[in-house]
């Protein structure tokens, strides 16, 4: 039982002939090969970036970060100027008011 037989593929063929005419078979089965095809290379590519991903995580693990460095303070080549009086800050809405 489940066993394929020869006159299987035979009623197949001859149903698939009436289904589709002769001349639509070869191109049928040109654009299912062509799909068959598409699909296997993007299976491919997508197995590919998955251990692409994975040896780039690999490869960072052993990173370690780098220590900070000491920023030498700049020296002041001029004399500091006195800072200028900075005037209260005004509310608007009560200068609108005294105007």
């Amino acid at each position: 039982m489940g066993a394929l037989k020869p006159w299987h593929i035979a009623v197949l063929v001859v149903v698939l002939i009436l289904l589709f005419g002769a001349k639509r078979l070869p191109d049928a089965a040109r654009s299912l090969g062509r799909s068959l095809r598409i699909i296997k290379a993007e299976t491919k590519s997508l197995h590919d970036d998955d251990r692409d991903l994975a040896e780039k995580a690999d490869a960072q693990s052993g990173y370690q970060p780098l220590p900070p460095q000491q920023v030498a303070q700049p020296q002041q080549q001029f004399a500091p100027q006195p800072q200028q009086p900075v005037a209260p800050p005004v509310d608007p809405v009560q200068r609108v008011r005294e105007n």
